[in-house]
């Protein structure tokens, strides 16, 4: 089993910055990608981003790229969402999430763990 613990959600007008983290803990040699999602109300849970804690390799969805960075620091089983030049359009809970299959993308359906969700509010 994985357990996953998100932190750094908040307030912040549009243009600010915030910076999640979403701590692994468990059986983490057993992952192989960790991601980022997001659920604004009213709405399905997207994929924003995600990384494969083997290359390091990123990937983005196109709604967030040039303003979001995913990063992993494997010795602390951490990755981050640095996000910047937040726009209110990306209020929501943002979710993290695991995977043990080898392919990395922005699937739900492919992530075994999830964390409880930490929200972003985002103001104009």
């Amino acid at each position: 089993q994985v357990q996953l613990v998100e932190s750094g959600g908040g307030s912040v007008q549009a243009g600010g910055s915030l910076r999640l983290s979403c701590v692994a803990s468990g059986y983490t040699d057993s992952i192989r990608s960790m991601g980022w999602f997001r659920q604004a109300p009213g709405r399905e849970r997207e994929g924003v981003a995600a990384i494969s804690t083997r290359s390091g390799t990123p990937i983005l969805s196109d709604s967030v790229k040039g303003r979001f960075t995913i990063s992993q620091d494997n010795a602390k089983n951490t990755i981050y969402l640095q996000m910047n030049s937040l726009k209110p359009e990306d209020t929501a809970i943002y979710y993290c999430a695991a995977k043990t299959l080898r392919y990395l993308n922005l699937a739900q359906s492919g992530y075994n763990y999830w964390g409880q969700g930490t929200q972003v509010t985002v103001s104009s």
